[in-house]
């Protein structure tokens, strides 16, 4: 199994999947940088004051934050009278490590459904939206319809590593390759392009038979409209948009092809 993730992230996909017996190899499709310029956030930071909501939309984001906060020295408590809404459980988990309640997580842990939580609850309400820099515009452009005045700042960026390309390229070169390759988010998918060629990236994942070959595992269906985008295969596609649902999809697919053969 090939973990894609982030150099610190990878651990919790990567020790679950050693717990079930597979062996893992990580190599990383996405850096966590920071942004070219911390102005928007700072601006930002500044007029805590004058904003309604938060919304937070991964991990990354909100350690961004808070490790900005921390460089400007300031304190948690100036986010208390803010109402926070989390993308999903990890990232409401992250926002509650520092004492922070969060407000709203979403059924299903995507953007739309983040809009659907709050559509009725913004009108006229100033929100801050905090992410990486390149980013679905899904979030802002929806709120503002329903009449919210939307502040969208970068916390970080994500580039692809190029450490990671030789490495990437010798184990899809080897007589064992793994038999699947983790995406966890949109910018793994594209990162894995830049990393090894369109061309390239289509000919590992092509298979000549759906039991054989380098699979693909999204973790949801944003990930894999980005692998369709690309005319990449969606093998196996979490039913729940997360680490453990992403497991679970893995472990499905293993039961399928194990009964197949049987």
């Amino acid at each position: 199994m090939l973990v894609s993730r982030a150099k610190k992230q990878a651990g919790a996909l990567s020790s679950t999947l050693r717990a079930l017996g597979c062996q893992v190899l990580e190599i990383p499709f996405i850096e966590i940088c920071k942004p070219s310029s911390y102005r928007l956030l700072d601006s930002a930071l500044r007029k805590l004051a004058n904003y309604d909501w938060l919304i937070l939309t991964s991990v990354n984001g909100v350690e961004a934050l808070f490790e900005r906060l921390a460089r400007k020295r300031m304190d948690v408590s100036v986010l208390a009278h803010l109402k926070i809404a989390a993308i999903g459980p990890a990232t409401r988990q992250a926002v509650e490590m520092h004492g922070l309640r969060v407000t709203i997580t979403p059924k299903e842990y995507v953007a739309e459904s983040v809009v659907a939580a709050l559509h009725r609850r913004v009108r006229d309400k100033n929100v801050l939206l905090v992410r990486a820099k390149v980013a679905r515009d899904v979030i802002p452009r929806e709120l503002r319809n329903f009449g919210a005045r939307v502040d969208v700042v970068e916390a970080y960026e994500t580039v692809a590593p190029t450490s990671s390309r030789y490495r990437l390229r010798t184990a899809l070169a080897s007589k064992k390759k793994p038999h699947a390759i983790t995406f966890t988010s949109s910018s793994t998918v594209r990162n894995f392009v830049q990393l090894l060629g369109l061309r390239k990236a289509r000919a590992v994942l092509r298979k000549a038979t759906d039991h054989h070959g380098v699979h693909s595992a999204s973790i949801g269906p944003v990930t894999s409209a980005t692998l369709r985008e690309f005319g990449l295969p969606v093998d196996i596609e979490a039913l729940e948009y997360t680490i453990p649902g992403l497991v679970a999809a893995l472990v499905r697919q293993a039961y399928r092809v194990r009964n197949t053969r049987n």
